[in-house]
């Protein structure tokens, strides 16, 4: 088909092609958008849902969720050598041992051991929300224990939990742990026996 076959003038058939040009432009624009909404619901799990709650809308939370992640890439982050590792989980243990005797004292003890945890991992830790932000890119299942654990920590520190809400503090900061230090399943499975 041509010009003449479709009765079109030839500036009539540039226009129609500039305008089927920006449909099919708009198709794939729209089609990478979809896949890349994909790709950050998948990675970001339910921090994605948060973060379009926190930012008004999925355009900004969008931008938000990809500049996380390119923030994250550019730090140094790097697993645990085997003997810190070894440290850490028995660390917890005595933490997770003084639970019964001064429950107060092991939630505070275990967000300053969490922290120890993402220093040596590589992630910064000075400001708490950056901070669970920057744990929601490589770690998006277990950052809102993360987040419900501190906000616990926090209540502590103003004399507002009862001994409910620090066993929950405790579970909560045991995800973030065990995920941070990499504990397998069978390693669970073994603890819980």
């Amino acid at each position: 088909m041509n010009a003449t076959t479709l009765g079109l003038s030839p500036t009539a058939e540039i226009i129609l092609l500039v305008v089927l040009a920006a449909v099919v432009i708009l198709g794939a624009a729209l089609i990478y958008r979809r896949q890349q909404s994909r790709r950050l619901k998948s990675r970001f799990g339910s921090e994605y849902d948060r973060t379009v709650g926190a930012e008004g809308g999925v355009t900004r939370a969008e931008a938000e969720l990809a500049a996380r992640a390119k923030r994250v890439a550019a730090y140094n982050i790097r697993p645990l050598p085997t003997a810190d590792r070894d440290h850490y989980l028995d660390s917890w243990r005595w933490l997770q041992s003084t639970f019964v005797d001064s429950p107060k004292e092991a939630v505070t003890k275990a967000d300053g051991l969490v922290g120890e945890v993402m220093t040596a991992r590589g992630y910064p830790v000075d400001d708490f929300e950056r901070g669970a932000a920057d744990l929601s890119v490589d770690h998006p299942k277990v950052v809102e224990n993360y987040r419900a654990a501190h906000d616990i920590a926090v209540r502590l520190q103003r004399g507002e939990t009862g001994t409910e809400d620090l066993r929950q503090a405790m579970i909560h900061y045991r995800a973030l742990f065990e995920d941070l230090v990499g504990v397998s399943e069978n390693e669970r499975a073994t603890a819980a026996a």
